[in-house]
């Protein structure tokens, strides 16, 4: 957490899912920089891959009460199917949010 009125959230995509759709990452990142003009206290703070992983990660700074589930079924309608895993707190400092392809048994 930042302070009491943003909270820091990590949206990452899969090394899979990445190489599966190689728009996805300039797509998301579009996304990302419109819902910044569309949403006052939106930011991305950082944006980077993580070597060890393949996974690509946008650090976000959220206004307190933003519903990221929600944002990220925005952002779903506009990228090739999808399935979004919450990853939890304790492996990351901050809640994740993976996108990654969706597996067979998906729905």
């Amino acid at each position: 957490m930042i302070d009491s009125e943003n909270d820091l959230v990590e949206i990452s995509v899969s090394y899979r899912y990445a190489q599966e759709h190689q728009w996805v990452i300039q797509g998301i990142t579009g996304f990302l920089s419109a819902y910044y003009m569309e949403k006052p206290g939106f930011q991305i703070r950082r944006h980077y891959d993580q070597l060890e992983t393949g996974v690509h990660i946008w650090l976000c700074e959220i206004p307190a009460g933003t519903s990221v589930p929600r944002l990220l079924r925005r952002l779903q309608a506009d990228i090739p199917p999808s399935q979004i895993i919450e990853c939890p707190p304790q492996t990351t400092e901050q809640l994740r949010y993976l996108i990654d392809a969706k597996s067979e048994n998906t729905p």
